[in-house]
């Protein structure tokens, strides 16, 4: 029998685990562009999708051993093995080394640093939205070192280089996948 965790039961282990708004809207941004991409390529949602909702799961408590602690936290709850590497994957070159090497740990490791440079994007629009956001928009703002100069806009392009496609295409589907929880992570705003 296969082990299967619902999305319903990942978010209260998130919600165990993570208490700031601002890291929960972050889970629930990766969560829909993991999805976005598992629809993309034909894969499996639900797991890609919990995978993107508990990427983050020891920032908070850890923030010094992010995913170092991911194991220690979702081991008890009984995930698998394939889930925890995908998490621990996201912080490759970054706080370990363990690489990327299923599409879907591609994905969350392309997509984790980028989100952010596209919400910091949506809320300098007059709308303050991503529904009306535009590749060209993002592209203005990754080259300004200054704006979200948190993300490490290198990590994105070695992502985008790992999964065989361009920045502007990375960019996109990150965006369409955004979109889709747009009000729920605050960026739907009236265009």
């Amino acid at each position: 029998m296969t082990w299967t965790c619902s999305r319903e039961q990942a978010l209260e282990i998130l919600k165990t685990h993570v208490k700031a708004d601002h890291l929960i809207r972050h889970a629930l941004t990766v969560e829909a562009v993991m999805r976005y991409f598992a629809e993309l390529y034909g894969e499996d949602v639900e797991k890609w999708g919990i995978i993107g909702l508990l990427h983050d799961i020891d920032f908070e408590k850890y923030p010094e051993q992010h995913c170092q602690k991911v194991r220690e936290l979702l081991s008890p709850y009984g995930f698998q093995e394939e889930y925890m590497r995908a998490i621990e994957s996201h912080g490759y070159g970054i706080v370990n080394d363990v690489e990327p090497m299923a599409r879907m740990e591609k994905v969350l490791f392309a997509t984790d640093e980028l989100t952010g440079l596209i919400a910091a994007t949506a809320l300098m629009r007059p709308s303050r939205s991503i529904l009306d956001l535009e590749v060209s928009s993002v592209k203005k703002k990754w080259k300004q070192k200054g704006f979200a100069a948190g993300v490490d806009r290198e990590v994105v392009k070695k992502g985008a280089e790992m999964l065989g496609i361009e920045l502007d295409e990375l960019i996109d589907h990150t965006i369409k996948g955004m979109r889709t929880v747009a009000e729920e992570i605050g960026l739907k705003c009236e265009l």
